[in-house]
């Protein structure tokens, strides 16, 4: 895929036949609005939130679960010595988790100023979030890798919470408790702001959590009752990675960005078996250097056995069968704040997409919902 202005944007193709059909959701990075799509590209639903949407998905009841942009300021979070290193560059960083009804309003929060990146709506009602806090200095002396430039001292790491409907902590597990400091060294060419840098929350079959942590090159799985490390994969393999979700067989899928491997810089997306660590399926751009995305992205396995993927620095969401033929191919035409860190831009706006999802027809979170697109005939002209 090129950068070219005057490259179409909107739908960019589409084989009936072969795609999965259903509405995809697509959220602008850093924007305001969800929007739902159908196969054609045009808008059928939209959600809107005035403390921003970074990130949504649905949920089965057609509400939408979103993390917001960074939080209004509270002079006692500001005190805290970790704010200092917020944010930084391409850091993702929440005011809070809401939960939209399909008309916007809200019907549930939590707001903590340190969320970031994932969050998952447990089946018992509770949600998995990710906070940063920062990391005793006694330990954060003897993380390996990396590189200071900066005076700050300090290192964030990760922390995972289940919380309440009623925003109670059930269960917490913090990184550095389970990290080996010879194993778990920072990718050299990144700082040492954070020692992992968790950008996915997701769990497995059994109710434990899979993990991603981009400074180190690593997904896992974590045994929830203990916390530890059951499965720890990706170094020497992977490249700051993305969104690992875990499939039927029990193989993992994740979106490879792949900025720091050796030899051409590409991105592609794996299927790994945790079992023999044998890479089970890829798809790569032809030629590979063509499919990039230095940060953010995902992937998801449809039903139908295609995968709808996210290259998401350029807003590029496509979906591609089992051989590696693309179904159908979406360039985000909306653009949002993109900021100057990792991934901005000069004019300040990008239509990057942090993640995207596909919901087929028959999906709960859909039946019985309004999705006409004439009601946004206006936009539909202009974008799709």
């Amino acid at each position: 895929m090129g950068w070219s202005k005057n490259n179409p944007n909107g739908l960019i193709h589409y084989t009936p036949q072969l795609a999965y059909r259903g509405y995809t959701l697509v959220t602008n990075l850093n924007g305001q609005e969800s929007r739902l799509i159908d196969m054609e590209g045009h808008i059928c639903h939209t959600w809107h939130s005035s403390q921003g949407i970074g990130y949504s998905y649905l949920l089965p009841n057609g509400n939408l679960l979103l993390r917001t942009g960074p939080a209004a300021e509270e002079t006692s979070f500001l005190e805290r010595p970790e704010m200092e290193l917020l944010p930084r560059g391409g850091r993702t960083v929440a005011g809070a988790i809401l939960e939209l009804d399909w008309d916007s309003n809200v019907v549930w929060e939590y707001r903590y100023p340190l969320l970031h990146h994932d969050f998952e709506r447990l089946p018992n009602g509770n949600t998995l979030v990710l906070t940063w806090e920062l990391i005793p200095e006694e330990i954060s002396q003897r993380v390996k890798g990396g590189h200071d430039d900066d005076e700050s001292g300090g290192m964030l790491g990760d922390v995972v919470r289940e919380i309440t409907p009623a925003g109670d902590v059930v269960y917490e597990w913090t990184s550095w408790d389970h990290l080996d400091f010879d194993e778990d060294r920072i990718c050299f060419l990144e700082g040492r702001e954070e020692w992992t840098h968790q950008n996915a929350l997701n769990v497995t079959h059994d109710g434990d959590l899979l993990v991603s942590f981009r400074q180190t090159d690593t997904i896992g799985i974590v045994d929830k009752a203990s916390g530890e490390f059951t499965w720890k994969w990706g170094r020497g393999n992977i490249s700051h990675q993305h969104h690992p979700t875990m499939l039927a067989n029990g193989n993992v899928l994740l979106f490879d960005n792949g900025p720091h491997k050796r030899g051409v810089t590409h991105s592609r997306v794996i299927e790994v078996n945790p079992s023999t660590n044998e890479v089970a399926w890829q798809y790569r751009g032809d030629p590979p250097i063509s499919f990039y995305s230095y940060h953010i992205s995902g992937a998801e396995r449809l039903p139908n056995g295609n995968t709808l993927i996210c290259e998401g620095a350029p807003g590029r969401i496509f979906e591609v069968t089992p051989v590696g033929e693309i179904a159908w191919e979406y360039i985000n035409p909306f653009l949002g704040q993109s900021g100057f860190g990792v991934g901005g831009s000069v004019s300040g706006l990008a239509n990057s997409v942090f993640r995207a999802h596909r919901y087929g027809n028959d999906h709960p979170a859909l039946a019985g919902k309004d999705l006409d697109p004439d009601r946004f005939a206006n936009l539909n002209r202009l974008y799709a």
